[in-house]
């Protein structure tokens, strides 16, 4: 399909409805629906309304139907208890019609709620999954997660039972969830009726008979159950992502576009055949873990890969070469963060050098900007091509990509390609009039939004018309900063309040960690604006070393400064860089910019509920404090 993209792109933005009528054909459906779009209401825009499926049938029923059912469907592999498991369609289907099962037991019907609270287990997908067969809305919160976080995501999805585990494990740690389970449900205002927890061997947790039911005994007087007809504009789950009012955002995902455009981005953006294997080494309680671990490849008909371990540490930093390797994946899909870390670990490449990679096509990346240093370094190291793409939980899938089963986009180093079929993508400053090539401005998406993103909040229409769509009328507000170039190519450059304002100069600081990320010593670095009396503000640079640098840090500190100047210029007053041991990070690998900004700036702050470890912030404060940055 070379040279296909301008056609089918400009065919999703001119004739949306014959468009994504055609692609809806490739899915399952009880009923069809005979009503494509319905945009009598908007912002509140409404894909398939009259057309009946099912989620679970789409994922596991529907090629068991085809002749499928011996096909691998799940490698579970966890290098953490070294163990592996495999799953193939037709075992996944009793596994999961058996919990549905276990489900209905528990009271559970069309519409109900259900948070999952569990690790990298193959028990979290067949929850999941569970739960699609017989209607039920999931909510997946990231397991470890804090109690009062917990408890704020029970309150609002008015949960009717918690499926959790005894615990997770972390290089070198066992997170235990039952007390952080238990202390969210004292919190809680809502009260679930019950907890089914399945016990890890090694670690079991002391159950209340109260409240508590063990999975494996559960499972004893359950029946198997089929998939129940659902409507495509009903949910399939709920996904909390943080707020900036501090209340979590629920945000929701209705079946049929969901089924739809997830299955056919598996194709179109991943390149990926049926009889390929492919990996989303995230989470499942993110939204990448929802859409590209479980639901897209599942859909697809592919083999998917549940990887519970991390880049380096489980044991070393050639695990993701291992697991490559061992299962034969086709193409990767992680967080820029991932790739740092195990580039700080072996700069060399020496692990990578141990196993066998030729089966691998295509590096993935999305969740933040993957500076390009990172970037050529793998590239140098595989001779495989990286994507770095960019998409959003509020999206589900890619809002921009080299879409590699379309056609394959030269690589611009910086940039996050070319917008994805479907998506109405323009720049518009501050007045909301659109801007020429190169100039920045905020990215905001033409509505109707396409099939599979979000068509509203959970209970909250009001906050989804304010937050997202009432700035720029008839768009989509990303909250995401950058620029569209000559070649229709998407540059995002930072979170628009990343932006910062340097004596009346709107710079990004994306820009000015590409250019630190070239230094050959940075492993990764973070740039924010803090306070300052003559100038509003000033960039700062945080900068991590790679292992074994010998280097002065005056000496790379001195080269990064004049490194900015020469390639952004005086403007940037890029004057400020500092090291640090690490950078504070949420969980899902995103740098916490704008909670350093606050510590900084002497501002309070909420310590993030993401955050992968709290101690960080102390240690970045005393970095602040020791150079004169933060006064005491």
């Amino acid at each position: 399909m070379q040279g296909k993209y301008k056609e089918i792109y400009d065919s999703s933005i001119n004739q949306k409805e014959d468009f994504w009528k055609e692609i809806a054909d490739n899915i399952f459906w009880y009923k069809k629906p005979s009503k494509i779009l319905n945009s009598s209401d908007p912002p509140f825009y409404k894909w398939y309304e009259d057309g009946t499926t099912n989620t679970c049938y789409n994922a596991i029923d529907f090629h068991i139907d085809n002749g499928r059912g011996e096909k691998l469907a799940i490698i579970y592999d966890s290098p953490i208890t070294k163990s592996k498991k495999t799953f193939t369609y037709n075992q996944l289907k009793e596994k999961v019609s058996l919990f549905s099962g276990v489900l209905k037991n528990q009271g559970i019907n069309k519409g109900d709620r259900v948070i999952i609270y569990m690790p990298m287990i193959p028990e979290a997908v067949i929850a999941m999954l569970a739960c699609g067969r017989i209607g039920a809305v999931h909510s997946v919160v990231f397991g470890g997660f804090a109690a009062n976080e917990l408890a704020s995501r029970i309150d609002d999805s008015k949960a009717k039972i918690i499926v959790s585990a005894s615990c997770g494990y972390e290089p070198g740690r066992v997170v235990e969830y039952k007390p952080l389970l238990n202390k969210a449900l004292e919190l809680s205002k809502h009260k679930p009726n019950k907890c089914i927890i399945f016990q890890r061997e090694k670690n079991k947790a002391i159950l209340d008979p109260q409240i508590d039911v063990d999975w494996d005994e559960s499972l004893k007087d359950a029946k198997p159950e089929n998939c129940v007809e659902m409507n495509a504009n009903d949910y399939a789950y709920i996904l909390y992502t943080s707020g900036t009012t501090g209340l979590p955002k629920g945000i929701v995902r209705d079946i049929g576009g969901h089924i739809v455009a997830l299955k056919w981005t598996m194709k179109n953006i991943y390149n990926i055949n049926q009889d390929d294997v492919w990996w989303s080494a995230s989470d499942i309680g993110w939204i990448v873990g929802h859409s590209y671990i479980v639901y897209a490849p599942l859909f697809y008909g592919c083999t998917t890969i549940l990887f519970e371990g991390k880049p380096v540490g489980t044991p070393d930093a050639g695990v993701f070469w291992r697991v490559i390797s061992e299962h034969k994946v086709k193409s990767l899909f992680t967080a820029p963060t991932a790739i740092r870390a195990i580039k700080k670990e072996d700069p060399e490449g020496k692990f990578f050098k141990k196993y066998d990679l030729s089966n691998f096509d295509t590096l993935f990346l999305a969740g933040e900007r993957a500076d390009p240093d990172t970037i050529k370094w793998f590239e140098n190291l595989s001779n495989s091509p990286v994507i770095d793409h960019w998409w959003q939980t509020e999206t589900s899938w890619a809002i921009t990509s080299s879409c590699t089963g379309i056609e394959k986009f030269p690589v611009k180093y910086g940039s996050a390609f070319k917008p994805v079929p479907g998506y109405d993508l323009k720049v518009l400053n501050s007045e909301g009039k659109e801007v020429g090539p190169g100039k920045m401005g905020d990215i905001v998406v033409k509505l109707p939004l396409p099939p599979g993103t979000f068509p509203t909040l959970w209970g909250a229409d009001k906050r989804y018309k304010e937050n997202y769509m009432t700035n720029y009328p008839g768009y989509y507000q990303t909250y995401d900063a950058g620029h569209i170039d000559e070649d229709g190519y998407v540059w995002i450059m930072s979170r628009t309040d990343d932006i910062i304002n340097v004596a009346g100069h709107r710079l990004s600081t994306g820009a000015i960690e590409e250019v630190l990320a070239e230094h050959k010593s940075v492993a990764e670095c973070a740039v924010l604006g803090i306070a300052d009396k003559l100038k509003g503000q000033l960039p700062i640079g945080l900068i991590a070393l790679k292992a074994g640098v010998k280097q002065k840090n005056e000496e790379i500190i001195k080269e990064c400064v004049s490194m900015v100047r020469d390639k952004v210029g005086p403007v940037a007053a890029f004057k400020i860089a500092i090291v640090v041991k690490r950078l504070p990070k949420t969980r899902s690998g995103k740098i916490l910019r704008g909670t350093v900004r606050k510590i900084a700036d002497n501002e309070p702050y909420k310590m993030p509920a993401t955050i992968d470890d709290p101690a960080i912030l102390d240690e970045i404060k005393e970095d602040l404090i020791k150079n004169n940055i933060l006064k005491t």
